[in-house]
């Protein structure tokens, strides 16, 4: 599952609310519960479903026959989870026949009676008849997942005009049980069935392969979809509606892509890199994509970023990207690498349990580096990887343990520890044993386990039978421990001895001291040397010999460590470090420095070098940090800024330079600020349209005006509707509001508050007005637990009472007694 982090950007505030779960002060309570893996009594052998949707109830009519077996010790009852349902009927297959069993159901679990005491491994059958009611259970969420019912009805009577019906699923971690009873736990294995009945303009996806069509008389259709190989409850899927189906291939299996129909055009834009990287997955792992078909499906209003269900992954609908978006780049690209990992990570070899969902998310995350460094490069790959580990460090989350047998809720072990820090644990396993025994302890791991759950221990085994190695000391380090170095480093050279010296100080606050494997690099000139040291006391001094001072001398020199540095480098050792030392982070590291020392002339050099960077994220980088007010770097980085502005091959690289160009308001850029406001690009044409607003406002609105009339997203929509709005320009209402009430809660919805409060502060149209505060309310209403409790408030202290403030002022009481009634009690207070 690819999780979500929520950023607010209003006019009024910035707000970043962390993907992490805050423990209520002074309750400790669940520190003391152990979280052990399911007990196995009974064990999932074949699940047959029969699915009938009521969507104007929101029901759905089922029938399923489950056949398991007792796990090892024999045993005469069974326990299901069913959640909210309607039982009407439990029973024993007898053949042809059935047996009516005695059960009790407290709306949760369903307790049955079993015929007889059945030996472990002998097989049995139970039949249920029910109902499901999904919109009426009530289960918690997590930051990756904002919801948890299970089943959910789209737009199920059509009320939307805008918004397609649809029916999809959402298992992980227990939501299949709410429209299938089952034992849902990660640990169980089942092979499936299932037939959907919808109505026949529909097209279905299921796990496995799609083996039946039959047409009813009552317009509707039952499709029946089978799993040969057996997967965990939360994998099963069933998704419907009016999609349109792209279709390709890999090896010969069907590769599907269901989109809204607007999109076909561009499906395989966004999702025509599967079969490749399906190929790349499979060879690098030795291990085939093991399931027979692969198909990916957008939702609407779905509760997460995507699901990796076997053979049938769900996708967010911000995976639908226009061609206008693609021209920046795929921003799903590496989403859709995640979830496809999973299908070995998580599917094939399943965790036991939820503390160990290191075994699949960890994975999934680190997969979007490896496939950014194969089709990309290393410089893509280190971004990534810095920009993973930078979530983990931002997320507060030192003290949690990767491998959490303590926790609160199950939900909660969808964090930046078992995503972000997970892939980065791995990235510096994979740079300590190496590439060749990295991927072939990955292949023993996957082969031993295949179609089995698995804990850490298990990959652990596979790194030591692989390297010959005793490993203990990295998983207890990493995998059973908490938090991460943070190091000092000081570097010094002794003329007299000729040695060179670098200290190392452990300083996290924790006092606990960790081990790590780590080369030193020692510069003369171009040439380098490397040793390799372990730092593993609370100060390690490692000395080397030089002939003369090194120009630089690097610490952990292949940038993998997971940590926080203090180093005391020169401008001069930065400067080498950049042209020599040469990889990703070693640049970054430079450019950073430089940035900070921009009235030193070298600084400035070696900023204007950078702007010609390889790596369009390092040019990004520079332009985004000149101190274009200091007139000298004005100066020599003008020209470059131009030819950047004019030609460079990165859209998002180029829309920063015409950013930064607008400093230096000279009407003589005009024409490539203009001829940037038509280009393909949605943020090179929004950039270049603020930068008009800047220098010519009255221009500017008139092409605003011209734009409203064709689709926009991202900066264009946002440049178009900020003008509009500070313009107080009534002709813009309907693209302002309307754009507003299309975006699903995203980031994208919440950064546009701000250009939305702006304009129906200046309206004095009574009802654009209220339309406008409605949807903010509504906006507020709609944010999932647990950002809600954490925003809700900002939107009414800062936005809506503001706003009602402003309109007092103005006169407008109609205005400000309509958004008083869209505030809590406790903040109409002073009004």
């Amino acid at each position: 599952m690819k999780k979500l982090c929520v950023y607010l950007t209003a006019v009024f505030f910035t707000l970043q609310v962390s993907a992490q779960h805050e423990e209520m002060p002074g309750d400790t309570s669940w520190e003391k519960e152990y979280r052990a893996a399911a007990t196995r009594i009974n064990d999932l052998v074949h699940t047959k479903l029969d699915a009938k949707f009521d969507f104007s109830k929101s029901y759905m009519y089922g029938k399923v026959w489950i056949t398991l077996k007792p796990h090892f010790y024999p045993t005469d009852s069974l326990t299901l989870d069913a959640k909210g349902m309607e039982i009407k009927k439990v029973a024993l297959v007898k053949g042809n026949s059935t047996k009516d069993l005695k059960y009790n159901y407290d709306g949760w679990l369903l307790h049955i009676d079993l015929d007889k005491t059945y030996k472990g491994g002998e097989q049995y059958t139970i039949y249920i008849d029910y109902t499901a009611k999904p919109d009426e259970v009530k289960v918690k969420g997590s930051a990756a997942i904002n919801d948890a019912k299970g089943l959910y009805f789209i737009n199920p009577r059509g009320e939307e005009k805008d918004k397609p019906t649809q029916i999809w699923t959402q298992g992980e971690t227990e939501g299949t049980s709410v429209w299938c009873p089952t034992i849902d736990k990660p640990n169980q294995k089942t092979t499936e069935e299932i037939s959907m009945t919808v109505p026949a303009k529909f097209v279905t996806l299921s796990n496995g392969k799609l083996v039946s069509q039959k047409k009813n008389a009552d317009g509707t259709r039952t499709d029946s979809w089978k799993m040969d190989l057996p997967h965990a409850p939360y994998l099963f899927f069933m998704g419907t509606g009016d999609f349109a189906v792209i279709k390709d291939s890999y090896k010969g299996k069907e590769v599907n892509y269901y989109v809204d129909k607007e999109y076909a055009s561009v499906a395989k834009k966004i999702f025509g890199y599967t079969p490749e990287m399906m190929g790349f997955f499979s060879k690098i792992l030795g291990v085939e994509y093991p399931w027979v078909k692969y198909s990916q499906m957008v939702a609407h209003d779905y509760v997460s970023g995507a699901m990796e269900n076997t053979t049938a992954t769900l996708h967010q609908e911000s995976a639908q990207q226009d061609a206008r978006e693609l021209t920046d780049k795929n921003g799903w690209e590496n989403t859709i690498a995640h979830e496809l990992f999973h299908q070995w990570f998580g599917d094939l070899v399943t965790t036991e349990s939820w503390s160990n969902l290191t075994l699949n998310e960890s994975f999934a995350n680190y997969s979007e580096t490896i496939w950014s460094e194969y089709k990309y490069g290393k410089d893509a790959a280190a971004a990534e990887n810095l920009t993973d580990m930078r979530g983990y460090l931002q997320s507060n989350s030192a003290k949690k343990d990767l491998v959490r047998y303590y926790y609160a809720n199950r939900e909660d072990m969808f964090d930046a520890v078992s995503y972000n820090k997970g892939g980065r644990i791995l990235h510096m396993l994979r740079t300590y044993v190496g590439d060749s025994a990295f991927f072939k302890a990955l292949n023993l791991y996957l082969t031993t386990n295949k179609f089995k759950s698995a804990e850490a221990a298990q990959l652990r085994l596979a790194f030591e039978e692989v390297t010959g190695r005793d490993l203990h000391w990295f998983w207890n380090q990493w995998h059973y421990g908490n938090g991460h170095p943070q190091l000092n480093i000081d570097y010094s050279y002794d003329n007299a001895t000729k040695k060179c010296m670098v200290v190392v100080k452990q300083t996290q606050a924790d006092g606990n001291i960790f081990k790590l494997p780590v080369a030193i690099d020692v510069y003369e000139g171009a040439n380098k040397k490397r040793y390799n040291v372990w730092v593993e006391n609370k100060v390690d001094t490692f000395t080397f010999s030089a002939n003369t001072k090194p120009d630089l001398v690097n610490f952990d020199g292949d940038k993998t460590l997971l940590c926080i540095k203090k180093e005391n480098k020169t401008l001069d050792e930065y400067i080498h470090q950049y042209k020599y030392a040469g990889n990703y982070m070693d640049r970054r590291e430079a450019i950073e420095f430089a940035a900070k020392n921009q009235k030193d002339a070298k600084a400035i050099a070696l900023l204007k070098t950078a702007l010609k960077d390889k790596f369009y994220e390092l040019r990004s980088l520079v332009i985004n940090n000149l101190d274009i007010e200091n007139e000298t770097v004005k100066a020599e980085m003008e020209s470059t800024l131009v030819e950047i502005a004019k030609n460079d091959p990165s859209r998002l690289t180029k829309a920063d330079a015409i950013s930064a160009l607008a400093i230096y308001n000279d009407p003589k850029y005009m024409p490539i600020f203009k001829a940037a406001i038509n280009d393909s690009s949605y943020t090179v044409a929004g950039n270049a349209l603020q930068v008009l607003s800047i220098m010519d406002s009255t221009a500017a609105l008139a092409e605003a005006k011209r734009m409203m009339k064709e689709p926009a997203k991202g900066n264009l929509l946002g440049a178009i509707t900020g003008i509009l709005a500070t313009a107080g320009d009534e002709s813009g209402a309907e693209l302002i509001l309307g754009s507003f009430e299309k975006m699903p809660v995203s980031q994208s919805k919440l950064d546009m508050v701000g250009t939305l409060v702006s304009f129906i502060s200046n309206s004095k149209n009574n009802e654009t007005v209220k339309r406008g505060v409605s949807d903010i309310a509504e906006l507020r209403d709609a944010i999932p637990e647990p950002y809600k409790t954490q925003i809700a408030p900002i939107l009414n202290k800062q936005v809506l009472k503001p706003l009602a403030q402003k309109k007092i002022i103005d006169g407008l009481k109609e205005q400000a007694d309509f958004i008083l009634t869209k505030l809590p009690e406790e903040d109409k207070k002073g009004f």
